[in-house]
């Protein structure tokens, strides 16, 4: 590029041209780099789902959708509210999303959900995920956090459900677990039509796996029984949902999710009645759907 603005610069004939036609490549390539990956798109009930040849490109691909959203929102209404979702498959998603054009002075965020009487500088808290990964990196508008140690529990999710519910929420980053769940709403409590914003719950065992799977724990023992979540009906109140799901270990998930019955059996299956869902999944997590015909090695 320096080059063809130099040559340009020397008053060369042809250089404004080949000038534009670097930029026009550089914008083509950039918009593109995640297409180039894509694998297979489908239906799914409601959602629309996309299948990339790796993480990161599902991820980018996601982020795109994603900021898409929240600069339709501030455009029509000078403002985003944004569900971020936490954990190691949120990683492909956030680390492409701080690096999209967007005015996140115009954006409040939440997040999903946060462990019972966990500090917010615990290395394993969703606040310090949160914190470290997107608030301190784009400094949004606003940045509330679900206090997990808070004094009185009840009066915390009064007060965070007040906060939720005060407007519509724009975009929800949905991830789904190795156990179907979105946020902590594991198979055993997740309820599509709960009355509650948000909740106390027990996590499953199968949930405290992977967590301390995940690196977060040094093992399960040590991974809390207890955690405040957004539930399955205060996430389905946003307008859309962005759901990046990477990961062979996620595989069973996303065929439950998007083959088998809607049910709170898989948590993650009520995407398929959002009208407003997109689901990123790359090709191991793909990988056990009856639709998805996988590409061979040279083809990756």
């Amino acid at each position: 590029m320096e080059i063809e603005l130099e040559c340009w610069r020397r008053n060369d004939g042809g250089a404004l041209e080949r000038f534009l036609g670097a930029i026009r490549h550089a914008v083509y390539n950039r918009t593109m780099s995640h297409a180039s990956e894509l694998v297979q798109q489908f239906q799914a009930g409601n959602a629309r789902v996309t299948v990339y040849g790796s993480a990161a490109s599902a991820g980018a691909a996601a982020a795109a959708e994603a900021a898409r959203v929240i600069r339709a929102a501030i455009a029509k209404q000078g403002c985003a509210r944004v569900i971020g979702a936490t954990g190691n498959s949120q990683i492909p998603l956030v680390d492409a999303l701080v690096n999209e054009n967007i005015d996140w002075k115009a954006v409040e965020l939440f997040h999903m959900d946060e462990y019972a009487q966990m500090t917010a500088d615990h290395p394993s808290s969703f606040r310090y995920w949160i914190r470290t990964r997107l608030e301190e990196k784009v400094h949004p508008g606003r940045t509330n956090y679900l206090n997990g140690d808070a004094g009185d529990l009840m009066a915390e999710m009064n007060r965070y459900s007040k906060l939720l519910n005060e407007a519509p929420i724009d975009v929800a980053f949905v991830g789904f677990g190795e156990n179907g769940h979105i946020a902590f709403n594991d198979p055993p409590v997740a309820n599509f039509n709960d009355p509650a914003t948000v909740k106390i719950i027990t996590l499953d065992d199968a949930c405290r796996r992977q967590q301390a799977g995940e690196g977060h724990f040094k093992d399960v023992d040590a991974v809390p029984r207890q955690a405040i979540t957004i539930t399955c009906s205060g996430l389905f109140r946003a307008h859309t949902w962005v759901c990046c799901v990477p990961e062979g270990r996620k595989a069973e998930a996303v065929r439950n999710a998007l083959e088998g019955p809607i049910s709170e059996a898989c948590p993650a299956s009520l995407v398929r009645r959002h009208v407003q869902a997109y689901v990123f999944l790359d090709v191991a997590s793909a990988s056990r759907l009856s639709n998805v015909a996988m590409p061979t090695q040279s083809e990756r």
